[in-house]
């Protein structure tokens, strides 16, 4: 895994299939040291639900359009939670990568 460093913070690139991801979990470590709630919260933004929609209905065939109306619609209420395992899980998303493990993390 490759590494850049933004702002004296080292952030991982991984590859897969020849697509360079980011770390969010590397980025979110910037600010606070529990980075799994950063992108948790962050994911919980209507902005970020509507962006991510965007990105996986223009590049991703297999996106289920269905499960994104549904947290288009619920995302910004208090009740709402989300994390990148649920995202990806329910519409099928390629934007984003969960890894667990030593080197694992929110890759986007």
């Amino acid at each position: 895994m490759a590494k850049i460093n933004v702002q004296q913070t080292d952030v991982t690139i991984l590859q897969i299939n020849e697509t360079d991801y980011i770390s969010l979990t590397d980025i979110a470590k910037y600010k606070t040291t529990d980075p799994f709630i950063v992108v948790c919260n962050w994911m919980r933004n209507r902005n970020t639900i509507q962006y991510l929609g965007i990105w996986e209905t223009l590049y991703n065939p297999n996106f289920k359009p269905i499960e994104f109306d549904r947290f288009k619609t619920e995302a910004g209420l208090n009740a709402f939670t989300m994390s990148p395992q649920k995202w990806i899980d329910s519409t099928n998303a390629r934007g984003i990568v969960s890894k667990s493990g030593r080197y694992g993390g929110m890759f986007a």
